[in-house]
């Protein structure tokens, strides 16, 4: 009984002591103006770091992403197709790489795919 009474003691001042030291040194470190400022290879920052960035990047990279799983979807049909022919296996792979497909070249006739205008 009084072992878990002390020990528990001890873990509360522990945890007391590192929660006061790490707000002592918090305070210390919010006002080095350095740090504080924004960082850009050394030199003064030309634009504001949080302007929006382009929705055609954000939208390049939602498309990289759906192509990055759908390789990853595709693997294990592949190494099961390569062990063992189902029929109903190759017709799914199929229709999946059909619609994917088709997602590409609307994407491309809509002009996602483009970097530059």
């Amino acid at each position: 009984m009084w072992s878990t009474f002390w020990s528990s003691m001890v873990a509360f001042i522990l945890s007391s002591v590192v929660m006061g030291l790490a707000w002592v040194l918090a305070k210390r470190a919010l006002s080095d103006r350095e740090k504080s400022s924004p960082f850009e290879c050394g030199f003064d920052p030309i634009k504001s770091a949080r302007l929006p960035f382009s929705l055609r990047f954000f939208l390049l990279a939602i498309i990289f992403l759906i192509f990055d799983v759908e390789i990853v979807l595709l693997f294990p049909v592949l190494i099961s197709m390569s062990t063992s022919y189902s029929a109903k296996m190759t017709v799914s792979a199929f229709i999946f790489l059909l619609i994917l497909i088709v997602g590409l070249f609307h994407e491309w006739n809509e002009g996602s795919l483009e970097w530059a205008q």
